[in-house]
């Protein structure tokens, strides 16, 4: 039985080495998730995988069915999620292509469809989320990369922004202020929902580019895809990994 899902982000629209066996084209009462659930294996181990923004990586992060997305895999059966999401580093220790496992986010998005509970026949339901990721879930991750040589970052704070577009540098002042490390556009409300669905989730971000205002660089999308085809190869590395162990 499949045990784990991975949700890919920008950078991460396939899996190397993934062994396809079958997609299934789904819908949920909150509609269609942004694909066909694709189910295989990868390292042996059985996975579905599920690219956030499509197929085609047409959808824009404010535009994305988190709730379809989350419930889809809930429906298959999947406790457990590993998200990849491509950000920027606010943190100036952080450089191009690290590998960061976040354990705590700060939600700057509005008028995103955030929770399951907001039918009228639905109790209120208020989720403890003092420590939005899978700490369980967390460790592992780190474990992994650690037996196996690939360096992360431990601990860092997503801020997560409405986009498309990216951050003003007085937006990343505000929010280096507020704690953040990192900024990106999709780690809400994906990590909240799975918590109301009682899944295990935990994020791996890699560093595309330096946030609006820390480099004097102009932002450009050829450095970050440059960029996240240097980091996404540790990426499908850990996720190999991580998907043996997990399974054992």
């Amino acid at each position: 039985m499949t045990k784990i899902a991975i949700i890919g982000g920008t950078g991460l629209t396939r899996l190397d080495d993934f062994k396809l066996d079958e997609q299934n084209t789904v819908t949920t009462r909150w509609g269609d998730p942004s694909a066909p659930l694709s189910f295989g294996q990868l390292a042996g181990y059985p996975v579905v995988f599920l690219p956030r923004h499509g197929n085609s990586h047409h959808l824009p992060p404010h535009k994305i069915n988190y709730r379809a997305n989350i419930q889809a895999l809930k429906d298959t059966g999947i406790q457990s999620i590993i998200a990849v999401a491509a950000v920027g580093a606010i943190d100036p220790e952080l450089g191009a292509a690290d590998i960061v496992i976040p354990d705590q986010i700060i939600d700057y998005t509005w008028g995103r469809s955030s929770t399951f509970y907001e039918d009228s026949m639905t109790p209120v339901t208020h989720i403890d989320f003092s420590w939005p990721y899978s700490q369980q879930l967390r460790q592992r991750l780190i474990q992994t990369a650690s037996d196996n040589m690939i360096p992360i970052v431990e601990q860092g704070v997503y801020g997560c922004t409405q986009g498309p577009r990216l951050e003003t540098a007085a937006e990343i002042i505000r929010m280096e202020r507020d704690g953040c490390t990192l900024v990106g556009m999709t780690g809400m409300p994906e990590a909240a929902l799975a918590r109301e669905l009682e899944m295990d989730y935990a994020c791996c971000a890699v560093i595309a580019n330096a946030a609006a205002g820390k480099s004097s660089d102009q932002i450009s999308m050829e450095d970050i895809e440059e960029t996240l085809r240097i980091g996404m190869k540790n990426v499908y590395r850990l996720l190999n990994f991580f998907v043996a162990d997990f399974s054992d």
